[in-house]
Parts: structure tokens; sequence; C-alpha cells
């Protein structure tokens, strides 16, 4: 068994069904002790200041762990700069695996993918197959955490992120994860509603985050300390394959992240009525091209919305700060 590291979510059942260990990569960068020194790594060997800071620390994450000599690089579907990281990755001697997730959902081109991706580790469809539905079941306990975050008010918005976004590649060990979140789901289940007034206002403001992870997850704290909480994390939801009876080919087709901004826009329009959003919080990361997209969600969606830009995993500026604190203001207001 060996670790394979990916860029962004793909199809960890073949993986699974290779016995192979999956590793997120972004999983690694962001939780890891000294995240900002890994992209003043990636500077110092000549990547740009103005690249994606999330790239720049998977590039560093990446050289920083020896153990792990394969990457499945994600080519369509995830950030543009992708193409020139896996470069200098093969630069360093990695090896380099591409998947592409078609923009208009083609089943038969998702399906060549993860034919290419079956045949690269030696496995076959009936067993990545069975993986699924080993990793399904794994699943429902994420998605009874984020059903508590939302409908029972039990589960803190950075809680609901943190184990849906782990999802992506379930720690490397899904047994593990599992009991891991089983005892999480039995804590929850007793707490008190986490919707009492923390912030001496009539009620908690309830917002949707959209837009891929942040790079800096202070934010749900800070936002907690104002008498608001996150309750639908769109993309971190989606790492969870929230898609019941449906086959391998079928469940990476409806996972919205990969493909165009009007599939995400219908996902977020229906949670964002469903879990009763006051307001949604739409993060995009510096120098990149998702910042575009901004100007379609707001056409489409008619909620009040909050467009944040993150950079580097140092901290929420006091600009950011205070454009929170505006933002909540006026959501109670209405």
């Amino acid at each position: 068994m060996s670790k394979i590291g990916f860029t962004t979510t793909i199809p960890i059942e073949v993986l699974y069904a290779a016995g192979e260990t999956p590793v997120d990569f972004n999983n690694i960068f962001i939780s890891g002790p000294e995240p900002m020194r890994q992209i003043q790594e990636a500077e110092l060997a000549g990547y740009p200041r103005n690249v994606c800071g999330w790239i720049k620390g998977l590039y560093s994450t990446a050289l920083n762990s020896p153990d792990i000599r394969r990457i499945i690089a994600v080519t369509q579907g995830d950030c543009s700069n992708t193409h020139a990281l896996m470069e200098t990755w093969e630069v360093e001697g990695k090896e380099i695996i591409p998947f592409a997730f078609p923009y208009d959902r083609d089943a038969d081109l998702l399906r060549l993918q993860i034919d290419k991706l079956i045949q690269t580790f030696e496995t076959n469809w009936g067993e990545a197959e069975a993986q699924k539905r080993r990793l399904d079941k794994i699943r429902t306990l994420a998605w009874e955490i984020d059903r508590l975050c939302w409908q029972e008010n039990k589960v803190t918005g950075w809680e609901n992120h943190f184990w849906l976004v782990s999802c992506s590649d379930f720690e490397g060990n899904p047994a593990e994860f599992a009991d891991k979140m089983k005892v999480f789901l039995a804590q929850a289940r007793q707490r008190k509603s986490l919707a009492a007034n923390q912030a001496g206002s009539d009620r908690e403001v309830r917002l949707g985050y959209i837009g891929v992870p942040p790079i800096n997850p202070k934010l749900y704290n800070f936002l907690e300390q104002h008498g608001a909480r996150v309750v639908f994390n769109e993309v971190q939801r989606q790492f969870s394959m929230p898609f019941e009876n449906v086959d391998l080919l079928e469940q990476y087709r409806l996972y919205t992240y990969p493909y165009s901004v009007f599939e995400r826009i219908r996902d977020i329009a229906r949670e964002t009525e469903l879990r009763k959003l006051d307001g949604i919080i739409h993060y995009t990361q510096s120098f990149c091209y998702r910042q575009i997209e901004d100007l379609i969600i707001r056409r489409k969606l008619k909620y009040p919305i909050l467009t944040l830009e993150g950079d580097n995993p140092t901290g929420l500026d006091a600009r950011t700060k205070l454009r929170l604190e505006s933002f909540l203001e006026m959501l109670r207001e209405r």
C-alpha cells in the first residue's frame, strides 16, 4: 500500500479498490502547523507572489512529503494553475497522473477518465463500486453531522466544515475516520441548541458559505462571536457526495464543484431555501479565475451576498472584520 496525493476531490473509490491510500494535499497543507511557511517556501523556489496561495501551499506540501511519489492532478474542473503546478512537481521527480472532469458533465467522457484511472491502478469497476458502497455508509455519518448543524443547531459551522471537507480522502483511513465521526456525533447529540444569542441580537443569523473552502478557517469563530453561524458549507458538503442510490459514474456527474457555475447555483438556491438562510458569504481566493463567477452568482441568486477575498492563512484583517460586522448588522435590520 502506498500513498497517492491529489490536488482536489477525485474518484477515491478507485484508489481504495487498488489498495492505495489517498491523500488530499489541501487538507495536509491547511491543517499543518505552519501553512504560511509552505507558501513562503514556494515563493523562494520561484513561484510568483500573484499566484493563488492554495497552489503554492500544495507545491510545498508535496515536496515536503517524500513518501508520496505519485500525484493525481485534476487538469480540468479545478484551478487553471494546476497545469504549471504539475510541471514543477515533475521537475522535482514526482510522477503525475492527470484526471479531467468534462465541463459539460458528459457521461461518456467522465467514464473514459475513470476508466483510465482504473487501468492506471490495475483494478476494475466492480471493486470500485464495492468501495463506493463501503464509503457511502461513512458518508451518511457526515450527512448527519451536516443535518445536526442546520436543522438541530447542535454543530458549529467550523465543525461542519471540518468533517465535510475531510470526506475528500477520509484521512486515508475510512474505518478510523468513521469511528471518530461516531464519537463526535454522540457528543453533539447531547448538546443544547447552539442558536442561543451570543452577541445581544434578537436571534442568531443563519449564513451560507459558498465558494472554495477558506484558506483562513478563523472566519467561522469570528462569525459565531458576533451572533452568526454558518449552517451551509457549499463545496465542503459536495465533498461528502450527498447523493443517495446512484452508481459511481453518476455520483461524480452530480458532484457540482468541477462543472459549470450554473450547477452550483441550483444547488445553492435549493439549500438556501431549505436551511432558511439569512444571507450568504461568497469566498473567493485571490488570483483565482473563480472570482469572475461572482458576477454570475450575484445575478442569479436573489439573496443578500457578501463577497470576501482571501489570500494567505494569516488571519482576518481589520477591513474584513469590519465588512463582516456591517453585513451582519444589515441582515439583522432586514
